[in-house]
């Protein structure tokens, strides 16, 4: 099951929890079948999401989609502090 990895500098996590939360109905709408949250232990204005989804196009659209609409501007990303860095992931056979 692919996974878009999403990792970025935040403001506060509550301000991001709440834009994230905000955003729920736009990722079921793309098809995100599990959405992970870390942060680092060390660092409270780090951010690390990993979205699960049925194929890598589903993936990648939805990386589109925050890229043009969700990180475009403060007003829809008000604790996003710095650019995010992306990646759709597909697991390694062991």
């Amino acid at each position: 099951m692919p996974i878009l990895h999403i990792e970025h500098e935040i403001s506060d996590l509550t301000t991001w929890l709440e834009t994230f939360k905000r955003f729920a109905p736009a990722r079921e709408q793309a098809g995100v079948q599990q959405a992970e949250v870390f942060q680092p232990s060390d660092d409270p204005h780090y951010i690390v999401v990993n979205l699960r989804f049925e194929s890598v196009d589903a993936a990648s659209n939805f990386r589109k989609f925050l890229t043009a609409v969700v990180w475009a501007s403060p007003e829809t990303s008000p604790a996003l502090v710095a650019a995010p860095t992306t990646r759709v992931l597909t697991e390694v056979n062991l």
